[in-house]
């Protein structure tokens, strides 16, 4: 453990530095627990600094450096005002340390003075809660049935497998169902994993921890393997050994088994079947952050991998990720490690695909210190369940298509048949990285994501979703950069010239339109997000690049605040100075959370090796609703990649959210974008096999869908132009994205004639239609007498005229039939026939010649006429018309089935 230095109750701790190999059990029923991060310069010993807040020391808080853990009796802890005793004790410190005092007033200059070496000595104090990291089991994968078994060739089942097994001495009984080993049906759809154990290569001295739900040590497959007591513990029930103790606590004993289950009778193998493993069980009770913390830094200079099938719901509407403690303990693994190379964190990307879900909404799968891990079944296809995002690095084979993966399970001699999920994806890739660790030690936890990267499979090449990136990769939001190959990656890595050291650029935050932050965290400002989406752009020089000592490019973060009512409705896109867009978020239908993306970080591994100068795009748009509506407040962005000069390098520190601001008068603040990623809400770490569809190991898969098709015909281009500094500019682009099209069509002279013709023809018609309307009336003029004041005239006769002419006039009618006109004396037949003696009339439809009835008296006098409240007899449908209708003409009737002009609306 790390000393804090110049600490006055060093022998006091010392029992807890080194016999503390294993967590101190916790009373969470009777004690109130806190970490608090102690300032080594300080000369007050962090005993003093617990003593004044009422705290006793426990112990380290896990590895984290100059971080313990404290408890207090709960009774002590809350106020009878509901306030926190220790919190509001050190908010009173540093008020006192703070406020003038007076030279007169020995006592005051005396609280003053330890108020202040007491606050000083505080960077951060925060209560723990116990959250449920809910597991993503479910209930009905135990019920799952039986999948299909394997094609017989009549020679007996699986020859390849019995081969293989033959040649190995492998005598396991399931080893022939394990097709991700070795395929029958598809030979060229496994891991080739043969080659490297017939180099001798199975894992030895490789530890590969499981944080799950527990780790049956006793199971015949796995015991020989376990590793205890350095590398495993128990975080739910504070135990030493992880021992599975509730119904569904199965899945960290399957995924333990797929990578180092035993070569012997029981089952199968693992991947690495030499490799040693270890359990941390935190999915079956809640428990801490520091506890999480702790447990992804457990006895890491020994262990190399943390394989860790869970993260947030994936419901399509969560978005979280590791709290600060936590994310820090993934720093202190990836810098401090095994002895400074890293520990390798590997994430399963998610199940939510099917609801929508994307693993760049996971704070643990689009971190740069993960390998994120997709499923592909044994098609080699894409399972609809298996999570996209422009974090996925790598694919390994999971359910589908027919076939689940078959491992050990929880019992002495049990195996599972039913295993699935991208769950069951990534512990695969963490055996294949335990067979790499064997051939190379030395390997860091950067050498493993190039080695990714380098030697990944492209799979269905055929699939829409590839693109190329500028570094002449394909790249796949679905696949990663591939199928991972444990031959090729094994061999790759015998030969790899270690990375150097790493080295990133920040790009500090770029504001719009008066973009500000509150301090209770509510943003206004900002560009309204209009039609076809906003861009704001940022310019990276070489200069830039060398200053931070920057050579090549590996990881992109992104930090975007956008304000929105339904934040499933907003895209965000970032665009490389070559045209390489990286889609960040794309629509999420099921999220409706109106908070928007407060300092909301992304990640995107799609400009790999890319050269970053240029010019850098930021587009957000959204689904153009009028009922939902956001603002584009900021962004920041941070290139990671090598260092230039291994010799200056220096590590990343992770900036501490409840540190003061710089500056204060910033509109957004460092504090607002830790706060707001490292999200303090309770969170729920289920297993990737929560919202795990039950088809998941028969749905067939699908290898012709791009993972954002509603992006896809939004086309941005940027110029590559270079600048001397690095502001940004803010472009709305209200009409990008409607006619993205229209620039092909244009080039096309087929489509021009095309257009051009059909303008004539509608003109042509639109001349004969207005020709033949001023024809009638003409007509129509030369047949009108005026009437004299003394002469009588037939009403009806006058009535029915004036009907006949105005069902044949002018009215809307007419537009529909501009190019459907019969002839002259069709129209003569046609009205002699409805003024004929004992004709029926045809029933005015909606607007039918209603604006020539400049008489309401006339309009009513006959049968049909128009009525703004037809009669209930006068809405049937007149089947038996003495007219029927003219061929090509709608019905008055038409769209309603019943003839009343309520429902003309339907038929137009």
């Amino acid at each position: 453990m790390l000393l804090p230095r110049k600490s006055l109750g060093l022998f006091a701790l010392a029992p807890l530095l080194v016999a503390g190999v294993q967590p101190v059990r916790r009373d969470y029923a009777s004690l109130d627990y806190y970490v608090l991060e102690h300032d080594p310069s300080s000369a007050v010993p962090v005993e003093e600094v617990a003593s004044t807040l009422g705290l006793e020391v426990v112990e380290p808080a896990g590895e984290l450096r100059d971080h313990w853990l404290l408890s207090i009796p709960k009774s002590q802890s809350t106020k009878r005002d509901g306030g926190d005793h220790v919190l509001d004790t050190l908010h009173r410190l540093r008020s006192m340390a703070s406020a003038p005092t007076s030279s007169h007033d020995a006592r005051s200059l005396h609280d003053s003075h330890k108020a202040r070496r007491v606050a000083s000595s505080v960077r951060y104090v925060e209560k723990q809660h116990l959250r449920k990291r809910t597991k993503r089991d479910d209930s009905d994968l135990i019920r799952a049935p039986p999948p299909i078994p394997q094609p017989d060739d009549g020679s007996g089942s699986n020859p390849a497998a019995a081969a293989v097994a033959k040649k190995f001495g492998i005598k396991d009984p399931i080893f022939g169902d394990q097709w991700h080993l070795v395929n029958d049906a598809f030979p060229k759809n496994m891991m080739n994993v043969t080659p490297v154990w017939e180099a001798g290569v199975t894992g030895k001295g490789v530890i590969a921890a499981m944080v799950d739900d527990g780790l049956d040590f006793n199971s015949d497959d796995l015991a020989a393997n376990f590793r205890f007591p350095s590398g495993s513990y128990d975080f739910n029930d504070h135990v030493p050994l992880p021992k599975p103790v509730l119904w569904d606590d199965h899945h960290g004993t399957r995924c333990a088994g797929e990578i180092a289950a035993v070569k012997n009778t029981v089952c199968g193998v693992g991947v690495a079947y030499g490799a040693k493993i270890a359990g941390l069980r935190i999915l079956s009770g809640p428990i801490s952050d520091i506890d999480e913390a702790a447990a992804l830094n457990y006895g890491y200079q020994n262990t190399s991998i943390y394989s860790c099938s869970w993260g947030p719901p994936d419901d399509g509407k969560s978005m979280d990720g590791p709290s600060y403690l936590i994310l820090k303990s993934m720093v202190n693994g990836v810098q401090n490690g095994r002895g400074g190379k890293g520990s390798i964190f590997v994430f399963a990307s998610g199940n939510g695909a099917g609801s929508g879900d994307q693993c760049n909404f996971d704070g643990y799968t689009n971190s740069i210190f993960s390998v994120t891990v997709s499923a592909i079944d044994y098609k080699n296809l894409h399972p609809y369940y298996s999570e996209m995002c422009a974090a996925n690095m790598i694919v390994t084979y999971s359910s589908g298509s027919g076939r689940h993966i078959h491992t050990t399970d929880v019992g002495k001699n049990q195996c599972s048949t039913s295993h699935g999920g991208t769950s069951a994806a990534a512990p695969i890739a963490s055996g294949v990285f335990a067979l790499a660790l064997e051939a190379r030690p030395d390997l860091s936890w950067r050498d493993i994501q190039h080695l990714c990267v380098r030697t990944a499979v492209q799979v269905n090449p055929e699939d829409p979703d590839w693109e190329k990136t500028a570094a002449g990769r394909p790249y796949s939001y679905k696949y990663g950069y591939g199928k991972l190959d444990a031959g090729l990656y094994v061999e790759a890595a015998r030969s790899w010239n270690i990375v150097k050291p790493q080295a990133w650029l920040e790009i500090p935050i770029m504001e719009l339109a008066g973009a500000d932050m509150g301090p209770d965290g509510k943003m206004t400002g900002g560009e309204a997000i209009v039609a076809g989406g906003v861009k704001h752009t940022t310019v990276i020089t070489e200069k830039m690049m060398k200053d931070a000592n920057l050579e090549t490019l590996e990881h992109i973060t992104v930090k975007v605040w956008i304000t929105h009512g339904r934040r499933g409705d907003v895209q965000v896109e970032l665009v490389s100075p070559h045209g390489v867009k990286s889609v960040l978020a794309g629509a999420r239908k099921y999220d409706e959370d109106k908070d928007g993306f407060v300092g909301w970080q992304f990640m995107t591994l799609k400009h790999w090796d890319e050269p970053a100068p240029g010019t850098w795009t930021l587009r957000v748009s959204d689904q153009s609703s009028a009922e939902f509506t956001g603002r584009f407040l900021g962004w920041s962005m941070t290139l990671w990649g090598a260092s230039i000069d291994p010799a200056i390098a220096k590590p990343w520190v992770l900036k501490n959210p409840h540190a003061k601001p710089e500056d204060a008068s910033a509109s957004v603040t460092a504090t607002h974008t830790t706060t707001s990623i490292f999200s303090t809400k309770t969170k729920q770490h289920p297993k990737p096999t929560d919202h795990l569809p039950d088809d998941h190991g028969h749905a067939e898969g699908e290898a012709h869908n791009p993972a954002f098709p509603q992006e896809a015909d939004v086309k941005v281009t940027t110029s590559p132009a270079a600048s001397s500094t690095p502001s940004g500019s803010s472009t709305p682009t209200p009409d990008e994205g409607y006619f993205s099209h229209m620039s092909d069509l244009l080039k096309s002279q087929t489509w021009l004639f095309m257009t051009l013709g059909g303008i004539g023809l509608f003109g042509f018609g639109a001349a004969i239609f207005f020709w033949r309307r001023r024809s009638r009336q003409m007509r129509a003029r030369a047949e009108y007498n005026r009437v004299a004041d003394d002469e009588d005239i037939v009403m009806r006769g006058v009535g029915a005229s004036r009907a006949s002419r105005g069902r044949r006039g002018g009215g809307t009618k007419e537009l529909y039939d501009a190019f459907g006109e019969v002839s002259d004396e069709d129209d003569d037949a046609d009205e002699n026939a409805r003024l004929a003696p004992g004709a029926r009339q045809q029933p005015l439809g909606f607007h039918d010649g209603f604006l020539e009835d400049d008489d309401p008296a006339s309009a009513t006098a006959v049968k049909g006429a128009y009525r703004d409240n037809p009669l209930p007899h006068e809405r049937q449908k007149p089947e038996h018309s003495a007219t029927p209708p003219r061929e090509g003409a709608q019905s008055p009737s038409s769209g309603s089935g019943d003839g009343s002009w309520e429902h003309a609306s339907d038929a137009r």
